[in-house]
């Protein structure tokens, strides 16, 4: 073969590498499969099967590509994968335009744990989520949004130099691998809750924190009081939500209704439409819920709970709110960074049927974070994960139904373990 063809061979061929439950978690086909999208051709140079539910798979791969562009859009749609080339050099970078402007072939990020390599180290990117960029600085490596890009930056620029490791599918860690399979309503409510439920007690039990997504549904659907239990028994560390959820929860505390209709009787009340105006009305005129709460004035709920407890939320606001309530953040960059200062080191996230939200904390949540996402609707669960976040969990069930089976299953489990440590303690009366 001529010597100009060869080099043009090798300028379209890479060798590429990846390591983790490759079959488990399909990723050995998808990797394959995104090859011969490309219109590109694959040879498998090794690979080492992993023989136990812990032992990795590996496997190198050398892809040859039609032209150079291909290969370039093929590594960086392998990379999501977990594929990555040999490590022959460090990442590309390239200073930042101007603040909240960067180079045109800046890599984006996704919401997988990354390293960058930079003077022959690789470095652990800080923060990571899906849809930003990387820039270095000092020696530490930190995904930062767009609009948070200073002029000169160092912006880690092409593929290059860059590690992605996906998260495997897990071989039923906690019995709840199950779920994973796929989005369907066709499951006991009460079995899903028990894997939650389990997940909460392993989390609390490690030391993590958990933050929950909530919608006004929670209070719609009868379930402030089962989530207020969980907030008085420790499960919940931040909740994030809109201005509805609170103004529908103080609603009912105030005036035992929620958009008008009484939770109890199922009816609407006379002028009951005016009540969530009420409600606003009566919070602000106290100077916000947490005053509303100092002073009396709210007695009862989820917001009163979280106040009395101390225990941080947002309340993230809209072009459809009315109010809002003074405790509504309505600047929506400063709503942004609330949400992400309230979810730096949590272990598990739990939604409850708020789409919008659900889908925005998705996008600022590490693919490690386990996320659970309830809602009656499986349309919700699936664009959650079309969006990026394919560790979201889904049940599809009444969010009221189903915070009523975790309180009710937290409860009887605390009681079941304390059960031993009373015996245990009014025991012995007899011997002595």
């Amino acid at each position: 073969m001529p010597e100009v063809e060869l080099q043009d061979a090798a300028a379209r061929t890479e060798i590429v590498q990846a390591e983790g439950h490759l079959v488990d978690s399909r990723l050995l086909n998808a990797i394959l499969d995104k090859v011969i999208e490309r219109q590109s051709k694959f040879e498998v140079l090794r690979f080492d099967l992993g023989r136990t539910n812990e032992e990795f798979s590996s496997l190198e791969l050398k892809v040859t590509a039609p032209d150079t562009g291909t290969l370039r859009r093929l590594l960086e749609e392998l990379m999501p994968l977990g594929c990555y080339a040999r490590p022959t050099q460090d990442a590309a970078l390239r200073p930042a335009d101007a603040d909240g402007v960067v180079p045109d072939d800046f890599y984006s990020t996704t919401n997988h744990r990354t390293l960058v390599r930079c003077g022959g180290r690789w470095l652990p990117v800080a923060g990571q989520r899906m849809d930003a960029v990387i820039v270095v600085r000092d020696g530490q490596a930190a995904c930062l949004k767009l609009r948070d890009v200073v002029r000169g930056d160092p912006v880690v620029c092409g593929v290059a130099g860059i590690r992605v490791s996906p998260e495997f599918q897990e071989r039923d860690r906690l019995g709840f691998a199950f779920m994973t399979n796929d989005v369907s309503s066709e499951r006991r409510v009460e079995v899903s809750a028990s894997k939650v439920v389990a997940m909460l007690r392993q989390v609390k039990a490690d030391g993590g924190r958990i933050a929950f997504v909530a919608g006004p549904v929670v209070v719609h659907s009868g379930g402030g009081e089962y989530f207020g239990e969980l907030i008085r028994r420790g499960y919940v560390d931040v909740v994030l939500a809109g201005n509805a959820l609170a103004v529908h929860d103080v609603e009912h505390a105030l005036f035992g209704t929620s958009l008008g209709v009484d939770l109890d009787a199922g009816v609407t009340r006379e002028e009951g439409h005016r009540n969530h105006l009420r409600a606003i009305n009566t919070v602000n005129r106290a100077g916000g819920l947490r005053s509303a709460v100092e002073r009396g004035v709210l007695r009862s709920g989820v917001m009163y709970e979280l106040v009395t407890r101390d225990i941080p939320y947002v309340l993230a606001g809209s072009i459809r709110d009315d109010g809002p309530l003074v405790d509504t953040e309505m600047d929506l960059v400063a709503a942004q960074e609330q949400y992400a200062r309230a979810l730096e080191g949590v272990s598990m996230v739990v939604m409850l049927s708020t789409m919008l939200h659900s889908i925005g904390v998705g996008n600022m949540l590490a693919s490690h974070v386990r996320t659970v996402c309830v809602d009656i609707n499986p349309a919700v669960v699936t664009k959650l994960s079309d969006r990026g976040s394919a560790q979201a969990v889904g049940i599809v069930t009444d969010v009221g139904l189903f915070l009523h089976q975790l309180a009710t299953q937290l409860r009887a489990r605390e009681a079941e373990l304390a059960a031993p440590a009373a015996q245990a303690a009014g025991g012995g009366g007899a011997d002595r």
